[in-house]
């Protein structure tokens, strides 16, 4: 089992930035990809960006490439979301997910978090 533990979140004006974090515990942190999802009121929970276990391959949904940056700090057992010039329709509750393998579906994630409140005003 892994848990994670997002932090971060909050209410921020657009054009803002947040950095979120995962904490990770329980099995090798460095054994897993990791990703950030988000969930919008009324709809489904989308992809935002993913990271390899070492930390070498990037992914990210085209309505935040350029903006948001994922990282992590295998030693510290947590992957960071760098989060700027926000928009209002980056509203949403941000996931963290553990898995074997990267990927940009849900499914490729074993674990999951419960999730943090972002935010944007216009």
């Amino acid at each position: 089992q892994v848990q994670l533990v997002e932090s971060g979140g909050g209410l921020v004006q657009a054009g803002g930035s947040l950095r979120l974090s995962c904490a990770a515990s329980g099995r090798t942190f460095s054994n897993y990809a990791m990703g950030w999802f988000r969930q919008a009121p009324g709809k489904e929970r989308e992809f935002v960006t993913g990271i390899s276990r070492s930390g070498s391959r990037r992914y990210y949904a085209e309505s935040v490439k350029g903006r948001f940056a994922i990282y992590r700090d295998n030693a510290k057992n947590t992957v960071y979301l760098q989060m700027n010039s926000l928009k209002p329709e980056d509203t949403a509750v941000y996931y963290c997910a553990a898995g074997a393998t990267l990927g940009s579906l849900e499914r490729a994630y074993d674990y999951w978090g419960q999730g943090t409140q972002v935010t944007v005003s216009s």
